[in-house]
């Protein structure tokens, strides 16, 4: 899936890359970056919601690729920075959104394979996107990378022991990066988007009206300033309600 370029924007001639860009809070920002004028990859395991994502965007005349990929494979994301680096020869906006909330169970009755998963697509996954994209990202002129992470990264809540865990840690690697990036062109952030009417929302409070929340569009200002070329933050962790 590829599509033409859309003129116009504070984004305009951009290239970002979104996870988990097949519903919800990704699929929002890939949509508004598209609307600013930003080439957008679209990335996520769901297809279908990738190629639903993708023709809203082509049907507004934006620009993006979409890329079914498993986040927990490596060698998948390597293969996606080479791809990117031989088109574009840079990345301007990594947005690490994608995560999973695996269960809600007192901490000892975790499972070792729910811990697992979450770990591994909360933190392992955006560790492997620093990795491999830091350089495209040096090799714009305004580098930008957002992360999404949570009010659960504060712990203290009974029953969110992995996913909190999870969140803690990308706050405290995402935090080390900017630090490591302050005498760079870089602008490397944390987002905690409060409550949003997202599937994940749902299954973590399945009695909560979901029409009493935000809806994912709400985040996308804040996000299109954290991604434009013109944002001095650095190293926050940016509470959006």
């Amino acid at each position: 899936m590829s599509e033409g370029t859309k003129n116009g924007g504070r984004l305009a001639g951009r290239v970002a890359l979104v996870t988990g860009a097949s519903r919800g809070i990704g699929a929002a920002i890939a949509e508004r970056y598209a609307a600013e004028g930003a080439h957008v990859y679209l990335v996520a395991r769901t297809q279908g919601g990738l190629e639903e994502v993708y023709d809203r965007i082509a049907a507004a005349g934006g620009s993006a690729t979409g890329v079914p990929l498993d986040l927990r494979k490596p060698e998948t994301i390597e293969q996606l920075s080479v791809a990117i680096f031989e088109r574009f020869r840079r990345l301007d906006i990594l947005v690490g959104n994608a995560g999973s909330l695996g269960v809600l169970t007192p901490v000892p009755h975790l499972e070792p394979k729910v811990w697992n998963e979450v770990m591994d697509v909360n933190v392992t996954a955006n560790y492997r996107l620093i990795r491999a994209f830091d350089p495209l990202l040096r090799a714009s002129d305004a580098g930008r990378a957002i992360f999404v992470s949570s009010g659960a990264a504060r712990g203290g809540m009974a029953y969110w022991g992995a996913y909190a865990a999870s969140k803690a840690a990308l706050e405290a690697i995402v935090s080390c990066w900017a630090a490591e990036s302050v005498k760079t062109p870089l602008r490397i952030n944390t987002v905690d988007p409060g409550a949003v009417r997202t599937r994940m929302r749902a299954d973590a409070f399945p009695g909560e009206d979901p029409m009493s929340l935000r809806p994912p569009e709400a985040l996308t200002d804040a996000m299109l300033d954290l991604a434009a070329p013109d944002c001095t933050i650095h190293g926050e962790v940016v509470r959006v309600r």
